[in-house]
């Protein structure tokens, strides 16, 4: 029977990928993705289409970067934050105490 039959994109879909993130949580992600050639504009997106302060946004934003579901939906953006945010963190190269780009 046609209307017992099981979709087949449902089959091929790994189970939960993307499911687990809300769609403010999508927009973030796809906010983040996106180039901003004036300074505010981003800012003024984060308030105008998010309707968050800009602090909650990166802290959200923070967050989704340790969320499995986040680097399903997004794992360029997502792997390319956390290689920002871990190179922050990594001592000095050239052993003085002064990063070297």
């Amino acid at each position: 029977m046609p209307a017992a039959h099981v979709p087949s994109d449902a089959s091929t879909t790994p189970s939960g990928a993307g499911s687990e993130l809300s769609d403010k949580d999508r927009r973030i992600l796809e906010l983040e993705s996106r180039t901003f050639r004036f300074v505010g504009t981003k800012e003024k997106a984060i308030r105008e289409q998010l309707a968050m302060s800009r602090t909650a946004y990166y802290v959200r934003l923070n967050s989704l970067l340790d969320d499995p579901a986040a680097l399903r939906a997004a794992p360029a953006l997502v792997n390319r934050l956390r290689g920002r945010r871990t190179s922050a963190d990594e001592p000095a190269v050239d052993g003085q105490g002064h990063r070297v780009a």
